[in-house]
């Protein structure tokens, strides 16, 4: 006896889409899974009693760990990583500054850490800010 042979069309299209939504929601749980066991130990005020609690809350009971844990510290956890990414900004923007004001050219330097902390504002569109870019990076002054 021979096992049946399944084609594309024997799988029906809802039945893809249906596959498709656990899939991404799984990936996402893991996602969201991470995010969460590495702002366990990246929170500063928490004490290392609290941080094993949650982790192991977070890892013994993962769906109910990450649901509270989500309505616990959820507001919290995005402040710290927004705090994240703009120390990671002021942090980029110093290097900039401290590695081409040893050089010539500190005037178009200034400019460039200047068009940098515009776009970090959305004052100005990524695309506007490569036009600027080059516009400094061939000599002309960019008014802004």
């Amino acid at each position: 006896m021979s096992t049946p042979t399944y084609l594309a069309y024997d799988y029906p299209l809802l039945s893809v889409f249906w596959s498709m939504l656990v899939f991404f929601l799984w990936i996402m749980w893991f996602v969201l899974l991470f995010r969460i066991v590495v702002d366990i130990f990246r929170d500063d005020d928490m004490g290392g009693w609290a941080k094993a609690g949650w982790l192991a809350l977070v890892i013994l009971l993962p769906f109910l760990g990450v649901f509270v844990y989500v309505i616990a510290r959820g507001k919290s956890m995005g402040r710290r990583e927004v705090a994240q990414a703009q120390a990671q900004q002021r942090e980029f923007d110093s290097y900039i500054r401290r590695t081409a004001g040893s050089g010539s050219g500190s005037s178009s330097v200034d400019e460039l850490a200047r068009l940098s902390e515009i776009r970090a504002r959305g004052d100005i569109t990524d695309q506007e800010y490569a036009r600027a870019k080059e516009l400094v990076l061939s000599g002309t002054r960019y008014s802004g």
